[in-house]
């Protein structure tokens, strides 16, 4: 062994074989960080990324649920109670009256709806009056800061050529909040 040792030192590229031997050496403790270590912490860093992801995708669900509930908020604001029902009938009474138009036989009633603590609320009859008249009335309706929809509109008569009064039967609808509501209302977005 010993022989082939000194055979080996006296080839003309022994000199190479420590930096061989280095090379070898350096390429393993490559491999060894490689394995160990870059792996390591390539695997923390797409388990980090996906844990952003994630968490920026609650952010997103929580901003949107904040919004929905400052929104929802608003809806049950603009929505009536039901108490307020008979004094919004007689508010559109007395609207008709100022726009002189005729309510003659308005009836009211209220219907349950799929949501919990709302009911519909409906006030239906003839109107009777002249064209600019009820024109004025019914935009009167439509803007009006209660939520209302006129959801049927029709025209039962006409008057004579000499008399310009026209009838229409309508349907005005309105949602309302119940009493429990209030207690259950979403409070203000944080």
């Amino acid at each position: 062994m010993k022989d082939r040792l000194l055979v080996l030192w006296q080839h003309p590229f022994a000199p190479l074989l420590p930096w061989a031997g280095v090379a070898l050496s350096l390429l393993l403790m490559l491999f060894l960080v490689q394995a160990l270590g870059v792996a390591a912490v390539q695997a923390t860093r797409e388990r980090l990324e996906n844990e952003w992801a994630a968490t920026r995708q609650a952010l997103m669900y929580h901003r949107e649920a904040r919004k929905a509930k400052k929104d929802l908020s608003r809806v049950w604001a603009a929505l009536p109670a039901e108490r307020d029902f008979t004094p919004l009938a007689l508010g559109i009474s007395d609207e008709a009256k100022r726009d002189r138009v005729t309510l003659s036989t308005l009836s009211y009633k209220t219907e349950p709806t799929l949501v919990a603590n709302t009911s519909k609320g409906l006030l239906q009859g003839p109107m009777t009056g002249r064209y600019e008249d009820l024109r004025r009335f019914i935009y009167g309706l439509e803007t009006a800061e209660e939520l209302l929809f006129i959801e049927d509109l029709e025209l039962t008569r006409s008057g004579g050529t000499q008399d310009a009064l026209l009838t229409f039967n309508i349907r005005i609808a309105t949602y309302l909040r119940g009493d429990a509501v209030e207690s259950i209302q979403p409070g203000p977005a944080q």
